[in-house]
């Protein structure tokens, strides 16, 4: 073990999260979210264990928190069903599990670890995903689980205003006032200089039956090297597939030259904005850098040091 300083860096989403969008109460139950996976995540980084287990601990705090769109509190797809994807990665092998379209895993981030480590794959999806977890033991719940108000009222006004002219033009994704996306992440350097990397959502509210986004997708919502970074994104996904965007901030570090912030500041309001898509990211590298950056009204984010004190921001 080099004993070196460890980081954990955590996000819940990205969006127009503003003071005029988000209640006092709603911005608590986020704040308090955050600081509780920073808290899980740093036990296990302090106590010498992996980044790994670190990642894997804060998301699933994350999935477990209803006021973010992962796990409890995921969003409703057009059909009224939820959806969940999730993935991990591990820097210092570069292996990595999916799982996209489950309907039954209590926390899918664990079932994309199960995937990484007890099966030849990297993704599974839907019913093989939902079996493949029950099978190695993952705690399986009703889909009525997942299932908040606040997210069906959600789908029900989407619904409601897609029957009424103007309508959205094909292909164009979802726009609104207050949009958010919801995914959940968290990234970490350990003690013995490993990084990893960990993305779970609930897709976008009022999405297709069987769209899946970016967070399940190695090297667009999720990516981990430790001769670079570990990143975890979240936005519009088809921008972040499109663009590979995670391992694009990899390759800006490997082949250019960029330091954390001038990578991830170039991919997110350089390649990213360009194309016309919106979102952030979270990123640490092998020395304890953490870059936070976005090109939405807000992003709900944080990162905590040797020392534990944690630091939570949500407004721009």
């Amino acid at each position: 073990m080099r004993n070196q300083p460890f980081v954990l860096a955590v996000h819940g989403g990205a969006g127009s999260i503003t003071n005029q969008v988000i209640s006092p109460a709603k911005e608590k139950e986020a704040r308090n979210a955050l600081e509780s996976a920073l808290a899980a995540g740093y036990a296990v980084l302090e106590e010498g264990g992996s980044s790994l287990d670190a990642v894997e601990a804060a998301v699933r705090l994350l999935e477990d928190a209803p006021v973010f769109n992962a796990g409890k509190g995921a969003t409703f797809n057009k059909e009224g069903g939820i959806e969940l994807d999730a993935s991990i990665m591990d820097g210092k092998t570069r292996r990595a599990g999916a799982v996209a379209g489950t309907t039954t895993v209590k926390n899918p981030i664990s079932a994309a670890r199960a995937v990484m480590e007890k099966s030849a794959h990297v993704l599974l999806v839907g019913r093989g995903a939902d079996q493949f977890a029950a099978a190695v033991g993952l705690e399986i719940v009703k889909p009525s689980y997942f299932w908040t108000p606040e997210r069906w009222e959600e789908l029900q006004r989407q619904l409601n205003n897609e029957r009424r002219p103007p309508k959205r033009r094909t292909g164009t994704p979802p726009a609104g006032k207050a949009e958010k996306f919801g995914t959940v992440g968290a990234v970490a350097l350990d003690m013995s200089g490993n990084l990893a990397a960990a993305t779970s959502t609930g897709g976008i509210s009022n999405k297709q039956f069987g769209r899946v986004g970016d967070s399940p997708i190695v090297g667009a919502g999720t990516y981990a090297e430790n001769d670079c970074c570990a990143v975890s994104a979240t936005g519009q996904g088809e921008f972040f597939i499109r663009y590979v965007l995670a391992y694009d901030i990899v390759a800006l570090m490997k082949y250019k030259g960029l330091s954390i912030e001038q990578a991830t500041a170039r991919a997110i309001h350089q390649t990213l904005k360009e194309a016309g898509g919106q979102g952030g990211v979270i990123a640490v590298d092998g020395r304890g850098n953490v870059a936070i950056d976005f090109n939405t009204e807000g992003m709900y984010r944080g990162y905590i040091l040797p020392g534990g004190k944690p630091q939570v921001a949500i407004f721009r």
